[in-house]
């Protein structure tokens, strides 16, 4: 089924579109620049898997994602299509346009390495090397690093394909089984973003193994963001949002 649904997916992107693409194994960790003007697609390739993403502006790195500011202007405690990510300033890093999950959670954060000990006991570097199990908090930092950034830098991330549900006691439900092999969620750039990424699995994960998913990252140019364009007219926060960013980047924000 992922075979199937990776050439089919290669067959509806131009090849002067495609930029890059790379197969993160589960328990990863990884960070790059996703420029603005282009297109993030990533792919559950076995089922079950947990993206945890952090995101910071290229240019300004202190201007990040704002988990709060994104779920209140938006009126949603979860992330789909065509929900936007808004920074701390008011602008956005990137749309969702297109979203075969459905779901993707906001409100989980990450797993740690107490966590990771109590649950599947321990298996450091030292005696597992490349195999040690990997937990999201320490992955992240290490992933900020590279750019300059640190613990202090630290914020909610998102969780692409785990659904939590909170109950009428506040307590939180992590569902199973919300995303399947093939789903897959398409960001686009608004941003020149720093993203950095975790494979590890979620922190509510029942899963009494350690058994992270690999995932698939491909990058193709987008087209043109038009004035009736979904995410920019999902809410009046969502055009101010994207106002506020093509200001950033000196272009006409009327157009």
């Amino acid at each position: 089924m992922t075979e199937h649904h990776s050439k089919r997916s290669l067959e509806i992107i131009p090849p002067t579109d495609f930029i890059w693409s790379e197969r993160l194994p589960g328990g990863a960790h990884w960070s790059g620049v996703i420029r603005r003007g282009t297109v993030l697609r990533l792919t559950d390739l076995e089922g079950g898997c947990n993206v945890a993403m952090l995101l910071n502006n290229l240019e300004v790195k202190n201007e990040r994602y704002n988990m709060p500011d994104t779920l209140k202007a938006q009126k949603t405690a979860f992330l789909t299509k065509p929900n936007m990510c808004f920074t701390d300033m008011g602008r956005v890093v990137c749309s969702i346009i297109e979203d075969s999950c459905g779901w993707h959670d906001t409100l989980g954060g990450l797993s740690n390495a107490s966590m990771l000990q109590k649950k599947y006991g321990e298996k450091t570097y030292q005696e597992a090397q490349d195999d040690y199990y990997k937990n999201g908090y320490d992955s992240l930092i290490n992933e900020l690093g590279k750019w300059g950034l640190n613990a202090s830098d630290m914020m909610p991330n998102i969780n692409w394909f785990s659904k939590v549900r909170v109950e009428n006691d506040g307590s939180m439900t992590f569902i199973a089984g919300n995303s399947k092999a093939g789903n897959y969620v398409d960001l686009r750039f608004e941003m020149d973003a720093i993203v950095c990424l975790s494979t590890a699995q979620h922190p509510l994960d029942p899963n009494p193994e350690y058994a992270p998913k690999p995932i698939e990252m491909r990058v193709v140019k987008a087209q043109p963001v038009k004035t009736d364009d979904a995410s920019r007219l999902y809410r009046a926060e969502n055009e101010r949002a994207y106002y506020n960013t093509k200001i950033f980047y000196g272009e006409n924000p009327d157009a």
